[in-house]
């Protein structure tokens, strides 16, 4: 992916994104500079946080990326997974309700989510909800769509 142009945020942007963060995630973004990047050949909207890309939008609305969550550790919409998932999820596949060892109750259907492993609280991937988050742990199924993950192009982007 290559950079195509970037530009700074205006503040109401910049608010948008930190009472999102905070809405949705748990976590305060404080950062001196907020610069929006258009990629070339990528369909991710991008927004550097102090030259870092720790927010994309996803259906319009502001969401961290995996270096982001790894940055500000939300504490709301988490799924955590077992170390037995840590390797599948990294390589980008979907969250299998097996791995999953706890999940935020509050996470509904459709809703977006950050992915976490159990030993070391690492953020490995952000998805999809396909269940509410009182219904991830069991014995079989998919209740996470994956995203964006550990080693994809958009965690690899160097700006």
């Amino acid at each position: 992916m290559e950079v195509k142009s970037r530009h700074h945020l205006r503040s109401d942007a910049i608010d948008e994104i930190r009472e999102a963060l905070a809405a949705n995630l748990g976590v305060e973004v404080e950062a001196d500079s907020f610069e929006k990047v258009d990629l070339e050949d990528a369909d991710w909207e991008i927004v550097l946080v102090d030259g870092e890309a720790h927010v994309l939008y996803l259906d319009g609305d502001p969401f961290v990326t995996v270096q982001g969550a790894n940055a500000y550790e939300p504490t709301d919409h988490v799924v955590t997974v077992d170390a037995g998932a840590i390797q599948f999820v990294s390589d980008g596949a979907d969250v299998m309700r097996p791995g999953v060892v706890e999940a935020d109750e509050s996470i509904g259907e459709c809703d977006l989510v950050v992915i976490n492993e159990e030993s070391h609280g690492k953020f490995l991937a952000v998805g999809r909800a396909l269940t509410d988050g009182d219904d991830m742990v069991g014995a079989e199924g998919r209740v996470v769509d994956s995203i964006h993950h550990v080693g994809d192009d958009l965690f690899e982007l160097s700006v």
